[in-house]
């Protein structure tokens, strides 16, 4: 099934109000006091690559992994237009592959939250000890349960712009801890008529308890949690934290070749396998 096929072509429009020129600068910090200034970097779940070439103007030489065609399709065009030498691969972040090693991998935006299933959590985290260098750094964000039981959990958000408009309906179940956002979308076609989208997407609350004990499975050190844009410890209102995990060890280690090559549209290597989103036109 198909993720993010309407909502992809109005997703940077309703995200506007996201200081990704701020969570980026967090981030590349966080890299930074690790030691990663340069070298290949893997955006886990890039989207349409907001973060990923702010991070390359940063310097750092990027890949960007996602499985949705049609997010990539729109990081492309932001690519031709900025001119960076960023590679797109189509892929399920459970089962993506890479010619190579790489210096860190991030996932932001909640990416980790749409892996429902405690084992493909793991097989995620042991794919990312697998493609990083001795050492590497994995930094990735979570929203808490508390955000979806206090903020999110049985609300409704609702958006009218010129070109589109959406209705955002949450629901979330305690006993699973998972979040179902139903997405109503109206998008402006060219005749001025507006095209009904309907796309239902899941996600799912960790703990830090299960979240340290399965990078621990996969072979990771939990380095540190803080809440979100700080070097504070999360509290118990904290709505989204950041995670640093390294490298250590592993088994067969993929030869480092450097860049992948790219062919023009982003590579399929592998079926992109569901996730916790999922369409319904």
């Amino acid at each position: 099934m198909e993720a993010y096929t309407g909502f992809a072509e109005v997703y940077d429009l309703f995200m506007d109000n996201v200081p990704y020129k701020e969570w980026c600068a967090y981030l590349a910090g966080l890299l930074e006091e690790r030691g990663i200034r340069e070298g290949l970097v893997l955006d886990l779940g890039c989207g349409t690559g907001s973060v990923t070439e702010l991070l390359a103007k940063k310097g750092y030489d990027m890949i960007g992994v996602d499985n949705a065609e049609e997010m990539l399709e729109i990081a492309q065009e932001k690519k031709l237009e900025s001119g960076s030498d960023i590679l797109y691969l189509l892929q399920d972040m459970r089962e993506f592959e890479l010619y190579g090693t790489v210096a860190a991998v991030v996932c932001i935006c909640d990416s980790i939250n749409y892996i429902l299933e405690y084992r493909d959590l793991v097989q995620v985290f042991s794919l990312v000890n697998n493609y990083l260098d001795p050492g590497g750094v994995f930094i990735f964000d979570l929203n808490t349960e508390y955000k979806y039981r206090e903020t999110l959990g049985e609300s409704t958000i609702a958006e009218n712009r010129e070109e589109s408009s959406f209705i955002w309906e949450n629901y979330f179940d305690k006993e699973t801890r998972i979040n179902e956002y139903d997405l109503t979308l109206f998008i402006r076609q060219e005749d001025d008529l507006f095209r009904r989208f309907e796309e239902t997407h899941y996600q799912k609350a960790y703990s830090l308890e299960e979240i340290k004990e399965a990078l621990k499975e996969a072979g990771l050190i939990f380095e540190a949690c803080y809440d979100a844009f700080t070097k504070n410890p999360p509290g118990e209102d904290s709505e989204r934290v950041y995670v640093i995990a390294r490298e250590h060890g592993k088994g067969k280690v993929p030869e480092k070749t450097g860049r992948q090559e790219e062919t023009g549209k982003p590579a399929e290597i592998g079926k992109p396998a569901e996730t916790g989103r999922r369409n319904n036109v």
